[in-house]
């Protein structure tokens, strides 16, 4: 099962633990870092997850304000839709990607999040 190890604190098997740490981003990512206290595999998921989806829910509302606010320019609007629905593709891909590494038992870092996660699990 690769480096999820055995059962987590809460009777789960780490590589389901670890997928639903990306579930719903980074709530289910907090909610297990902080009933996880054992497992570094499935705290790494979590951190990682946290970290990820915070700065893409970020980027996502300050792209959705700037389309708002730029709905009277018709090419800037159009230009932060464009990227909204990009940003949208690419979470969606990540958000798969990660669900199915964790699930395969694989810790996939990603720059800068994947080794803060690996330094705090």
């Amino acid at each position: 099962m690769g480096e999820a190890g055995g059962k987590t604190s809460m009777g789960m098997e780490p590589n389901v633990a670890g997928l639903l740490c990306y579930l719903a981003w980074w709530v289910t990512g907090l909610i297990f870092l902080l009933t996880e206290k054992e497992n570094k595999f499935v705290r790494f998921h979590a951190i990682q997850s946290i970290a990820v989806f915070v700065v893409f829910t970020v980027i996502f509302i300050v792209l959705w304000i700037l389309q708002l606010a730029t709905m009277f320019v018709p090419f800037i609007g159009i230009l932060f839709m464009v990227l909204m629905i990009l940003t949208g593709i690419v979470i969606f891909v990540l958000w798969i990607v990660l669900m199915v590494q964790a699930y395969q038992g694989k810790k996939v870092k990603l720059p800068w999040a994947g080794n803060f996660a690996e330094k705090q699990a």
